[in-house]
């Protein structure tokens, strides 16, 4: 099991570690706002949908001296967990590479076998990209 950094493994109890692995790649070391509610056009509404956006938000919300709720204001993305998961998908290309099954790269990653699956779908569609 991975320990996600920081407010990843705030977002992991939240809404999972897929969730929060995804929020780490697309804005791992920059600040961000969260909203106390999900609202459509932002960025974590358009990465990861509404529903999971809203609870991420709700779920990191805070009461402020006025009993207002507040969300997050210039918060920092840990880059630790995307760097983990470029990690994990290069040994599980490289176990694929040598002839491993989806069920071996996956228990050698520490990856999924349905994002082994995904992965291989992608290779054949596009070629190797690393």
């Amino acid at each position: 099991m991975t320990v996600l950094p920081g407010i990843l493994a705030d977002i992991a109890d939240i809404a999972g570690p897929e969730a929060a692995l995804k929020i780490a790649q697309s804005h791992g070391g920059t600040r961000v706002d969260l909203p106390p509610q999900a609202k459509e056009g932002h960025w974590l509404t358009e990465l990861l949908g509404f529903e999971a956006a809203d609870k991420i938000c709700r779920g990191l919300a805070v009461i402020d001296a006025d009993d207002r709720r507040v969300g997050l204001q210039r918060c920092v993305i840990p880059r630790g967990a995307a760097s983990l998961l470029k990690t994990a998908r290069r040994k599980a290309a490289e176990a694929l590479d040598a002839g491993k099954s989806v069920r071996e790269a996956a228990r050698i990653s520490g990856l999924h076998e349905r994002t082994i699956f995904r992965m291989k779908a992608e290779d054949d569609r596009q070629g190797r990209l690393f």
